[in-house]
């Protein structure tokens, strides 16, 4: 089982993705080139209106198209989205005054207090600690540590 990345950030036309659609929340329809890929991959790909955020889907089901050669379609489960939202949202680091700004999905269906944890998690993947009302940035959360 290997990963490949369909992320924007690699541009190479070999290795693309043409679509990817969701079929049901949790469940998707990926159409692309290259990367010979088979049931049990997981596939990087990035979020429609992001600059930065991705998701990982699971290849469940792979056909690997004879015209145009090396094209291939798979169904894939993923995160379940009703309906995905992306914000973009700014904190300041209490120790230093360092700024983030950063996106997030976040289920819209579920309204807005769905929100704030989404931020708080997409906080800590990028490294910032959230504690009393308060962020900390990387630098400043290894000092509080050391």
């Amino acid at each position: 089982m290997a990963q490949h990345d369909f992320r924007y950030t690699l541009l190479n036309p070999q290795h693309t993705l043409s679509e990817c659609r969701a079929l049901l929340p949790g469940r998707y329809q990926v159409t692309g080139t290259g990367g010979s890929i088979q049931i049990g991959d997981t596939l990087l790909v990035s979020l429609k209106g992001s600059r930065s955020l991705s998701m990982t889907l699971e290849v469940e089901k792979v056909r690997h198209l004879i015209n145009p050669p090396g094209q291939w379609t798979a169904v894939a489960k993923g995160p379940v989205f009703k309906e995905l939202a992306i914000h973009q949202w700014q904190v300041n680091c209490d120790g230093c005054g360092a700024q983030l700004d950063f996106e997030f999905a976040v289920d819209a269906s579920l309204g807005k207090p769905a929100q704030q944890p989404a931020a708080e998690a997409r906080i800590a993947e990028l490294g910032w600690k959230q504690a009393q009302g308060k962020h900390y940035c990387p630098d400043c959360k290894a000092k509080e540590n050391a």
